[in-house]
Protein backbone atom coordinates (compact mmCIF):
# COMPACT_ATOMS: atom_id res chain seq x y z
CA UNK A 1 0.00 0.00 0.00
CA UNK A 2 1.55 3.35 -1.11
CA UNK A 3 2.37 5.76 2.05
CA UNK A 4 -0.15 8.43 2.17
CA UNK A 5 0.53 12.09 0.70
CA UNK A 6 -1.01 15.32 0.99
CA UNK A 7 -2.97 16.67 -1.67
CA UNK A 8 -0.88 19.62 -2.49
CA UNK A 9 2.04 17.21 -2.48
CA UNK A 10 0.52 14.44 -4.64
CA UNK A 11 -0.33 17.58 -7.05
CA UNK A 12 3.06 19.08 -7.16
CA UNK A 13 4.77 15.54 -7.77
CA UNK A 14 2.06 14.90 -10.64
CA UNK A 15 2.78 17.83 -12.12
CA UNK A 16 6.29 18.04 -12.17
CA UNK A 17 6.01 14.25 -13.84
CA UNK A 18 3.97 16.33 -16.58
CA UNK A 19 6.88 19.35 -16.86
CA UNK A 20 9.51 16.65 -17.42
CA UNK A 21 7.26 14.79 -19.70
CA UNK A 22 6.37 17.94 -21.69
CA UNK A 23 10.28 18.79 -21.53
CA UNK A 24 11.36 15.52 -23.15
CA UNK A 25 8.20 15.56 -25.85
CA UNK A 26 9.66 19.68 -26.35
CA UNK A 27 12.97 18.55 -27.06
CA UNK A 28 11.89 15.35 -29.37
CA UNK A 29 9.91 17.92 -31.32
CA UNK A 30 12.90 20.16 -31.74
CA UNK A 31 14.87 17.27 -32.75
CA UNK A 32 12.66 16.18 -35.35
CA UNK A 33 12.20 20.04 -36.25
CA UNK A 34 16.14 20.80 -36.62
CA UNK A 35 16.28 17.34 -38.47
CA UNK A 36 13.71 18.18 -41.09
CA UNK A 37 15.09 21.51 -41.58
CA UNK A 38 18.73 19.74 -41.96
CA UNK A 39 17.29 17.75 -44.40
CA UNK A 40 15.79 20.39 -46.34
CA UNK A 41 18.76 22.40 -46.05
CA UNK A 42 21.21 19.55 -47.39
CA UNK A 43 18.27 19.20 -50.14
CA UNK A 44 18.40 22.90 -51.02
CA UNK A 45 22.36 22.75 -51.59
CA UNK A 46 21.86 19.82 -53.30
CA UNK A 47 20.02 20.94 -55.74
CA UNK A 48 21.81 24.25 -55.96
CA UNK A 49 24.81 22.76 -56.63
CA UNK A 50 23.36 19.94 -59.03
CA UNK A 51 22.15 22.89 -60.69
CA UNK A 52 25.04 25.16 -61.22
CA UNK A 53 26.92 21.81 -62.27
CA UNK A 54 24.38 21.18 -64.67
CA UNK A 55 25.04 24.89 -66.26
CA UNK A 56 28.14 24.57 -66.43
CA UNK A 57 27.84 21.71 -69.13
CA UNK A 58 25.63 23.17 -70.87
CA UNK A 59 27.88 26.35 -71.17
CA UNK A 60 30.84 24.03 -71.89
CA UNK A 61 28.72 21.96 -74.35
CA UNK A 62 28.34 25.18 -76.25
CA UNK A 63 31.29 26.41 -75.82
CA UNK A 64 32.69 23.08 -78.00
CA UNK A 65 30.28 23.62 -80.46
CA UNK A 66 30.81 27.40 -80.97
CA UNK A 67 34.62 26.53 -80.83
CA UNK A 68 34.48 23.98 -83.86
CA UNK A 69 31.99 25.80 -85.52
CA UNK A 70 34.75 28.91 -85.19
CA UNK A 71 37.61 26.44 -86.28
CA UNK A 72 35.95 25.27 -89.25
CA UNK A 73 35.02 28.98 -90.48
CA UNK A 74 38.41 29.60 -89.11
CA UNK A 75 39.94 27.40 -91.49
CA UNK A 76 37.62 28.85 -94.42
CA UNK A 77 38.75 32.11 -93.41
CA UNK A 78 42.34 31.07 -93.91
CA UNK A 79 41.81 29.73 -97.31
CA UNK A 80 40.20 32.89 -98.34
CA UNK A 81 41.79 35.72 -97.24
CA UNK A 82 45.31 34.23 -96.12
CA UNK A 83 45.55 32.13 -99.08
CA UNK A 84 46.53 28.81 -97.21
CA UNK A 85 48.05 26.67 -99.88
CA UNK A 86 47.20 22.96 -100.07
CA UNK A 87 49.57 19.96 -100.32
CA UNK A 88 47.68 18.74 -102.90
CA UNK A 89 47.76 21.33 -105.66
CA UNK A 90 46.09 19.27 -108.74
CA UNK A 91 42.91 18.45 -107.05
CA UNK A 92 41.07 22.20 -107.40
CA UNK A 93 40.96 23.52 -110.75
CA UNK A 94 42.22 26.77 -111.61
CA UNK A 95 39.30 29.89 -110.90
CA UNK A 96 38.04 31.67 -113.70
CA UNK A 97 40.36 34.97 -113.91
CA UNK A 98 36.92 36.96 -115.00
CA UNK A 99 34.91 38.50 -112.13
CA UNK A 100 31.61 36.20 -111.50
CA UNK A 101 28.92 37.96 -109.07
CA UNK A 102 28.63 35.51 -105.50
CA UNK A 103 26.05 32.57 -105.58
CA UNK A 104 25.52 32.56 -101.89
CA UNK A 105 27.02 33.66 -98.44
CA UNK A 106 28.77 30.36 -98.00
CA UNK A 107 32.78 31.30 -98.44
CA UNK A 108 33.74 29.46 -101.05
CA UNK A 109 38.19 27.95 -100.91
CA UNK A 110 40.46 29.34 -102.40
CA UNK A 111 43.31 26.75 -103.74
CA UNK A 112 45.62 26.98 -105.60
CA UNK A 113 46.63 25.82 -109.32
CA UNK A 114 49.47 24.31 -111.41
CA UNK A 115 51.78 26.75 -112.82
CA UNK A 116 54.12 25.37 -115.24
CA UNK A 117 57.76 26.57 -113.99
CA UNK A 118 60.76 25.51 -115.76
CA UNK A 119 61.83 22.25 -114.65
CA UNK A 120 64.92 23.57 -114.23
CA UNK A 121 67.11 26.97 -114.50
CA UNK A 122 69.25 25.35 -117.07
CA UNK A 123 66.66 25.59 -119.68
CA UNK A 124 65.95 29.48 -119.85
CA UNK A 125 68.70 32.35 -121.22
CA UNK A 126 67.98 35.76 -120.46
CA UNK A 127 66.44 37.91 -123.29
CA UNK A 128 67.70 40.89 -123.72
CA UNK A 129 65.05 42.75 -125.54
CA UNK A 130 61.88 40.13 -125.32
CA UNK A 131 59.09 43.50 -125.11
CA UNK A 132 60.14 45.30 -128.42
CA UNK A 133 59.04 48.09 -126.58
CA UNK A 134 58.77 51.22 -128.41
CA UNK A 135 58.03 52.72 -124.82
CA UNK A 136 61.28 54.19 -125.10
CA UNK A 137 61.82 57.59 -122.96
CA UNK A 138 63.28 58.84 -119.83
CA UNK A 139 62.23 59.71 -116.46
CA UNK A 140 63.97 61.67 -113.99
CA UNK A 141 62.96 61.95 -110.20
CA UNK A 142 62.10 65.02 -108.14
CA UNK A 143 64.78 65.14 -104.86
CA UNK A 144 64.26 68.82 -103.52
CA UNK A 145 61.72 70.61 -103.22
CA UNK A 146 62.08 74.75 -101.49
CA UNK A 147 59.26 76.05 -99.42
CA UNK A 148 59.04 79.24 -99.41
CA UNK A 149 59.89 81.09 -95.89
CA UNK A 150 56.52 82.74 -95.59
CA UNK A 151 54.89 79.72 -95.97
CA UNK A 152 54.83 78.34 -91.90
CA UNK A 153 52.21 75.61 -92.60
CA UNK A 154 53.66 73.49 -95.09
CA UNK A 155 56.58 70.89 -93.69
CA UNK A 156 58.48 68.96 -95.95
CA UNK A 157 57.21 65.17 -97.12
CA UNK A 158 58.63 62.09 -98.60
CA UNK A 159 56.35 62.06 -101.74
CA UNK A 160 56.44 65.74 -101.57
CA UNK A 161 53.85 67.91 -102.64
CA UNK A 162 53.16 67.46 -106.16
CA UNK A 163 50.14 70.12 -107.50
CA UNK A 164 47.03 68.70 -109.15
CA UNK A 165 48.60 70.31 -112.96
CA UNK A 166 52.02 67.99 -111.51
CA UNK A 167 49.74 65.19 -110.90
CA UNK A 168 48.11 65.68 -114.41
CA UNK A 169 50.92 66.04 -116.54
CA UNK A 170 53.06 62.93 -114.90
CA UNK A 171 50.37 60.52 -116.76
CA UNK A 172 52.19 61.08 -119.85
CA UNK A 173 54.91 58.36 -120.96
CA UNK A 174 57.67 60.70 -121.94
CA UNK A 175 60.84 62.51 -120.81
CA UNK A 176 59.69 63.96 -117.87
CA UNK A 177 61.01 64.83 -114.35
CA UNK A 178 58.16 63.68 -111.89
CA UNK A 179 57.85 62.96 -107.89
CA UNK A 180 58.55 59.88 -106.98
CA UNK A 181 59.49 59.49 -103.38
CA UNK A 182 62.55 60.28 -101.68
CA UNK A 183 61.58 64.17 -102.05
CA UNK A 184 63.77 66.33 -99.64
CA UNK A 185 63.08 69.92 -98.31
CA UNK A 186 65.41 72.56 -97.98
CA UNK A 187 68.63 72.41 -96.49
CA UNK A 188 67.42 73.55 -92.36
CA UNK A 189 65.08 71.06 -92.50
CA UNK A 190 65.16 67.24 -91.56
CA UNK A 191 65.29 64.54 -93.76
CA UNK A 192 62.52 63.24 -94.87
CA UNK A 193 62.83 59.52 -93.98
CA UNK A 194 63.47 56.10 -95.34
CA UNK A 195 67.20 56.79 -94.19
CA UNK A 196 69.53 53.79 -94.99
CA UNK A 197 72.80 53.13 -94.57
CA UNK A 198 75.93 53.45 -97.01
CA UNK A 199 76.79 49.88 -97.24
CA UNK A 200 73.17 49.09 -97.87
CA UNK A 201 73.10 51.48 -100.34
CA UNK A 202 76.13 50.21 -101.97
CA UNK A 203 75.03 46.45 -101.84
CA UNK A 204 71.59 47.35 -103.22
CA UNK A 205 72.80 49.41 -106.39
CA UNK A 206 74.79 46.11 -107.56
CA UNK A 207 71.58 44.01 -107.19
CA UNK A 208 70.86 42.84 -110.93
CA UNK A 209 67.38 41.00 -109.75
CA UNK A 210 65.47 41.91 -106.31
CA UNK A 211 63.39 40.51 -103.98
CA UNK A 212 62.38 42.18 -101.54
CA UNK A 213 59.65 42.38 -98.74
CA UNK A 214 59.74 44.58 -95.30
CA UNK A 215 57.95 44.53 -91.98
CA UNK A 216 57.77 47.93 -89.79
CA UNK A 217 56.58 48.29 -85.96
CA UNK A 218 56.89 44.69 -85.20
CA UNK A 219 54.02 43.93 -87.70
CA UNK A 220 54.79 40.34 -88.39
CA UNK A 221 56.96 37.43 -88.47
CA UNK A 222 59.80 36.42 -90.38
CA UNK A 223 59.40 34.70 -93.72
CA UNK A 224 62.57 33.02 -94.74
CA UNK A 225 62.59 32.10 -98.53
CA UNK A 226 62.47 28.02 -98.62
CA UNK A 227 66.19 27.69 -99.31
CA UNK A 228 65.57 24.01 -101.21
CA UNK A 229 63.27 25.55 -103.97
CA UNK A 230 65.72 28.03 -104.78
CA UNK A 231 68.11 27.01 -107.43
CA UNK A 232 72.29 28.52 -106.41
CA UNK A 233 71.88 30.42 -110.18
CA UNK A 234 69.54 32.33 -108.16
CA UNK A 235 70.95 32.34 -104.81
CA UNK A 236 74.39 34.21 -106.62
CA UNK A 237 72.43 36.34 -108.80
CA UNK A 238 69.70 37.74 -106.83
CA UNK A 239 69.61 39.96 -103.85
CA UNK A 240 67.11 39.06 -101.40
CA UNK A 241 66.69 41.79 -99.09
CA UNK A 242 64.07 42.63 -95.87
CA UNK A 243 63.51 46.23 -94.47
CA UNK A 244 63.32 46.50 -90.94
CA UNK A 245 63.28 49.24 -88.17
CA UNK A 246 65.43 48.42 -85.37
CA UNK A 247 62.13 47.80 -82.80
CA UNK A 248 61.03 45.20 -85.37
CA UNK A 249 65.02 43.94 -85.67
CA UNK A 250 64.81 43.37 -81.81
CA UNK A 251 61.98 42.06 -81.96
CA UNK A 252 62.44 39.52 -84.29
CA UNK A 253 66.25 38.76 -82.18
CA UNK A 254 64.21 38.27 -79.35
CA UNK A 255 62.20 35.48 -81.18
CA UNK A 256 66.04 33.89 -82.18
CA UNK A 257 66.41 35.48 -85.56
CA UNK A 258 70.00 37.03 -85.35
CA UNK A 259 71.68 38.44 -88.16
CA UNK A 260 74.94 37.01 -88.73
CA UNK A 261 78.42 38.99 -88.82
CA UNK A 262 77.08 40.10 -92.51
CA UNK A 263 73.73 40.93 -91.47
CA UNK A 264 72.39 38.07 -92.93
CA UNK A 265 69.76 35.65 -91.63
CA UNK A 266 69.18 33.09 -93.95
CA UNK A 267 68.64 34.42 -97.92
CA UNK A 268 67.49 38.16 -96.58
CA UNK A 269 70.08 40.74 -95.75
CA UNK A 270 68.18 42.61 -93.09
CA UNK A 271 68.50 46.32 -94.07
CA UNK A 272 67.41 48.96 -91.25
CA UNK A 273 65.71 51.82 -92.27
CA UNK A 274 65.83 54.40 -89.91
CA UNK A 275 63.33 57.68 -89.53
CA UNK A 276 60.09 56.27 -90.85
CA UNK A 277 58.68 58.72 -93.67
CA UNK A 278 55.06 57.74 -91.87
CA UNK A 279 53.44 57.21 -88.82
CA UNK A 280 51.30 55.04 -90.86
CA UNK A 281 53.12 51.54 -91.15
CA UNK A 282 50.96 50.64 -94.10
CA UNK A 283 51.80 53.65 -95.99
CA UNK A 284 55.69 53.37 -94.96
CA UNK A 285 55.49 49.66 -96.71
CA UNK A 286 54.25 51.09 -100.30
CA UNK A 287 57.88 52.58 -100.69
CA UNK A 288 59.57 49.36 -100.64
CA UNK A 289 56.51 47.59 -102.42
CA UNK A 290 55.94 50.49 -105.18
CA UNK A 291 59.57 52.30 -105.40
CA UNK A 292 62.11 49.21 -106.09
CA UNK A 293 63.58 50.97 -109.10
CA UNK A 294 64.63 53.35 -106.60
CA UNK A 295 66.16 51.65 -103.98
CA UNK A 296 67.40 49.13 -106.78
CA UNK A 297 68.60 51.22 -109.62
CA UNK A 298 70.09 48.27 -111.39
CA UNK A 299 68.14 45.64 -110.87
CA UNK A 300 66.21 44.74 -114.06
CA UNK A 301 63.99 42.76 -112.49
CA UNK A 302 61.88 42.87 -109.01
CA UNK A 303 59.69 40.30 -106.93
CA UNK A 304 57.44 42.05 -104.04
CA UNK A 305 56.85 39.44 -101.38
CA UNK A 306 54.16 40.71 -99.18
CA UNK A 307 55.35 39.66 -95.31
CA UNK A 308 52.83 37.74 -94.73
CA UNK A 309 53.81 34.97 -97.46
CA UNK A 310 57.05 32.97 -97.73
CA UNK A 311 58.60 32.53 -100.89
CA UNK A 312 58.40 29.06 -102.12
CA UNK A 313 60.26 29.17 -105.81
CA UNK A 314 62.75 29.89 -107.56
CA UNK A 315 63.04 33.81 -108.29
CA UNK A 316 64.51 33.07 -112.07
CA UNK A 317 61.70 30.84 -113.10
CA UNK A 318 59.17 33.25 -111.62
CA UNK A 319 60.45 36.22 -113.94
CA UNK A 320 60.59 33.64 -116.70
CA UNK A 321 57.11 32.36 -116.22
CA UNK A 322 55.47 35.96 -115.34
CA UNK A 323 57.25 38.27 -117.43
CA UNK A 324 59.41 36.71 -120.49
CA UNK A 325 56.89 34.06 -120.98
CA UNK A 326 54.10 36.41 -121.42
CA UNK A 327 56.15 39.33 -122.58
CA UNK A 328 54.94 41.80 -120.06
CA UNK A 329 56.85 44.03 -117.79
CA UNK A 330 54.54 44.57 -114.77
CA UNK A 331 52.94 40.78 -113.40
CA UNK A 332 50.30 41.26 -110.73
CA UNK A 333 47.23 38.54 -109.40
CA UNK A 334 43.39 39.63 -109.50
CA UNK A 335 42.02 39.95 -106.13
CA UNK A 336 40.31 36.06 -105.04
CA UNK A 337 36.77 37.45 -104.28
CA UNK A 338 36.36 41.25 -105.40
CA UNK A 339 36.96 42.40 -109.02
CA UNK A 340 35.46 45.97 -108.95
CA UNK A 341 36.36 48.80 -107.23
CA UNK A 342 32.95 49.51 -105.93
CA UNK A 343 33.14 46.01 -103.94
CA UNK A 344 36.52 46.60 -102.85
CA UNK A 345 35.16 50.50 -101.01
CA UNK A 346 32.11 48.97 -99.78
CA UNK A 347 34.36 45.51 -98.01
CA UNK A 348 36.81 48.62 -96.85
CA UNK A 349 33.93 50.76 -95.19
CA UNK A 350 32.30 47.75 -94.00
CA UNK A 351 35.61 46.10 -92.35
CA UNK A 352 36.80 49.96 -91.19
CA UNK A 353 39.99 49.34 -92.82
CA UNK A 354 40.36 53.18 -93.09
CA UNK A 355 38.56 56.75 -91.97
CA UNK A 356 35.36 56.64 -94.09
CA UNK A 357 35.50 59.89 -95.34
CA UNK A 358 38.57 59.86 -96.48
CA UNK A 359 37.78 56.62 -98.30
CA UNK A 360 34.64 58.58 -99.98
CA UNK A 361 36.99 61.42 -100.86
CA UNK A 362 39.34 59.22 -102.86
CA UNK A 363 36.20 57.40 -104.80
CA UNK A 364 34.62 60.34 -105.35
CA UNK A 365 37.64 61.88 -107.13
CA UNK A 366 38.29 59.07 -109.03
CA UNK A 367 34.54 58.60 -110.41
CA UNK A 368 35.14 62.30 -112.02
CA UNK A 369 37.73 61.53 -113.64
CA UNK A 370 36.50 58.57 -115.36
CA UNK A 371 36.42 55.49 -112.91
CA UNK A 372 33.55 53.20 -114.42
CA UNK A 373 32.16 50.28 -112.66
CA UNK A 374 34.15 46.59 -113.48
CA UNK A 375 31.89 45.18 -116.57
CA UNK A 376 32.73 41.26 -116.92
CA UNK A 377 30.32 41.11 -120.05
CA UNK A 378 32.44 43.49 -121.76
CA UNK A 379 34.34 42.38 -124.33
CA UNK A 380 36.79 45.25 -124.04
CA UNK A 381 37.43 45.60 -120.54
CA UNK A 382 41.41 45.69 -120.83
CA UNK A 383 41.92 43.64 -117.57
CA UNK A 384 40.11 40.88 -115.87
CA UNK A 385 39.57 42.11 -112.74
CA UNK A 386 40.03 45.81 -111.62
CA UNK A 387 41.24 44.78 -107.90
CA UNK A 388 44.31 43.17 -107.39
CA UNK A 389 45.79 41.19 -104.92
CA UNK A 390 49.58 42.92 -103.93
CA UNK A 391 51.02 40.72 -102.08
CA UNK A 392 53.25 39.47 -104.72
CA UNK A 393 54.57 41.69 -107.97
CA UNK A 394 56.75 40.75 -110.40
CA UNK A 395 58.16 43.62 -112.84
CA UNK A 396 60.64 44.66 -115.03
CA UNK A 397 62.60 47.71 -114.34
CA UNK A 398 61.35 49.70 -117.82
CA UNK A 399 60.50 53.29 -117.84
CA UNK A 400 56.34 52.05 -118.07
CA UNK A 401 56.78 50.10 -115.49
CA UNK A 402 58.40 52.26 -113.15
CA UNK A 403 56.31 55.21 -114.55
CA UNK A 404 53.08 53.20 -113.44
CA UNK A 405 54.89 52.37 -110.19
CA UNK A 406 55.79 55.90 -109.53
CA UNK A 407 52.41 57.22 -110.25
CA UNK A 408 50.64 54.43 -107.76
CA UNK A 409 52.86 55.29 -104.92
CA UNK A 410 51.54 59.14 -105.48
CA UNK A 411 47.95 58.13 -105.25
CA UNK A 412 48.61 56.07 -102.30
CA UNK A 413 50.88 59.39 -101.04
CA UNK A 414 47.92 61.36 -101.99
CA UNK A 415 44.50 59.46 -100.62
CA UNK A 416 44.69 56.40 -98.48
CA UNK A 417 47.07 53.96 -98.23
CA UNK A 418 44.99 51.44 -99.26
CA UNK A 419 46.52 50.57 -102.76
CA UNK A 420 43.56 48.36 -104.16
CA UNK A 421 41.36 51.45 -104.30
CA UNK A 422 43.83 52.94 -106.59
CA UNK A 423 45.06 50.60 -108.98
CA UNK A 424 42.55 50.57 -111.57
CA UNK A 425 42.40 54.09 -111.68
CA UNK A 426 46.01 54.64 -111.83
CA UNK A 427 46.45 51.81 -114.71
CA UNK A 428 43.10 53.31 -116.89
CA UNK A 429 44.53 56.88 -116.66
CA UNK A 430 47.81 55.81 -117.67
CA UNK A 431 46.45 53.79 -120.70
CA UNK A 432 43.92 56.20 -121.49
CA UNK A 433 46.57 58.95 -121.40
CA UNK A 434 48.79 57.13 -123.71
CA UNK A 435 47.09 55.00 -126.15
CA UNK A 436 49.91 54.60 -127.97
CA UNK A 437 52.29 53.39 -125.71
CA UNK A 438 51.00 50.48 -123.29
CA UNK A 439 51.99 49.58 -120.37
CA UNK A 440 52.14 45.39 -120.90
CA UNK A 441 51.01 44.61 -117.52
CA UNK A 442 49.67 40.66 -116.77
CA UNK A 443 47.01 39.72 -114.46
CA UNK A 444 47.51 36.61 -113.40
CA UNK A 445 45.32 33.74 -111.84
CA UNK A 446 45.13 34.18 -107.78
CA UNK A 447 45.56 30.60 -107.97
CA UNK A 448 49.03 30.63 -109.27
CA UNK A 449 50.14 32.91 -106.61
CA UNK A 450 48.98 30.68 -103.99
CA UNK A 451 50.85 27.69 -105.65
CA UNK A 452 54.20 29.80 -105.88
CA UNK A 453 54.27 31.00 -101.96
CA UNK A 454 53.10 29.81 -98.63
CA UNK A 455 51.26 32.47 -96.49
CA UNK A 456 51.03 33.16 -93.10
CA UNK A 457 49.03 34.55 -90.33
CA UNK A 458 49.92 38.32 -89.42
CA UNK A 459 51.59 38.91 -86.21
CA UNK A 460 48.45 39.98 -83.84
CA UNK A 461 49.06 43.74 -82.35
CA UNK A 462 47.72 45.81 -79.90
CA UNK A 463 44.41 47.81 -80.47
CA UNK A 464 46.75 51.54 -80.55
CA UNK A 465 49.28 49.12 -83.03
CA UNK A 466 46.19 47.92 -85.29
CA UNK A 467 44.95 51.22 -85.51
CA UNK A 468 48.85 53.11 -86.72
CA UNK A 469 48.54 50.28 -89.04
Amino acid sequence: MAPYKHGNELLSEISGEGAAARGVRRKRRLRLRLGVISRQKVSFWVCFFGVLFLIYLAVVGMGVFFHGKMEDENVASKIEDENVTSKDVRRESPPANRWRPPSGNHRRKHLPCEVDLLPSIDYFVDPKDYLNSTSDFALEYISKEEIPSDNRWVEPSFGGHQTLEERENSFHARNQLLHCGFVQGPDEYKTTGFDLDEKDKAYMKNCAVAVSSCIFGSSDFLRRPTSKKISDFSKKIVCFVMFVDEQTLVKLASEGHVRDEKGYIGLWRMVIVRNLPYKDMRRTGKVPKFLSHRLFPSSRYSIWVDSKLRLHSDPMMIVEYFLWRTKSEYAISNHYDRHCVWEEVAQNKRLNKYNHTAIDEQFLFYQSDGLTKFDPSDPNTPLPSYVPEGSFIVRAHTPMSNLFSCLWFNEVHRFTSRDQLSFAYTYLKLRRTNPDKPLRLYMFKDCERRALTKLFQHRAVTSAAAAAI
